[in-house]
């Protein structure tokens, strides 16, 4: 039996939004709804940074945190588990279909939301070795 939770091989932070997929229909392709320009934003960004997932990876959503928070609540939360809406699985179906051409690929990946101090957000993917046990 093979372990994957063995050590880290890579580690990437993208200064990118986190962006849930949207559900879409063929009216999005002339309609301009702002959570699809959202989601083709954060698609071309991906492609502009040229992010990959590496088999078998984690992925961590950093998430802003919203500008009302007071700022006991902002230290209170910072590295805290996002447990909110967009959901996990949204999440990661945006950051595949933008970064993966045959999701047939991908075996492997485990993924969490949380919170960060920072306005932007970001994605942390950390590509796994693979150990034998």
């Amino acid at each position: 039996m093979n372990d994957y939770r063995g050590s880290l091989s890579t580690q990437m932070i993208y200064p990118i939004t986190p962006c849930p997929k949207p559900r879409m229909t063929r009216r999005d392709k002339w309609k301009k709804r702002p959570s699809v320009m959202r989601y083709r934003a954060f698609k071309d960004k991906c492609r502009l940074l040229r992010l990959n997932l590496p088999q078998p990876c984690r992925v961590i959503f950093w998430m802003p945190m919203p500008l009302n928070w007071s700022a006991k609540r902002r230290e209170a939360m910072a590295g805290e588990p996002h447990e909110q809406r967009p959901d996990l699985d949204n999440m990661i179906k945006g950051l595949w279909d933008a970064t993966v051409k045959q999701d047939e690929k991908l075996w492997n990946v485990q993924a969490e939301k949380r919170w960060t101090r920072d306005q932007l957000g970001a994605i942390e993917i950390i590509g796994l070795e693979r150990k034998a046990a």
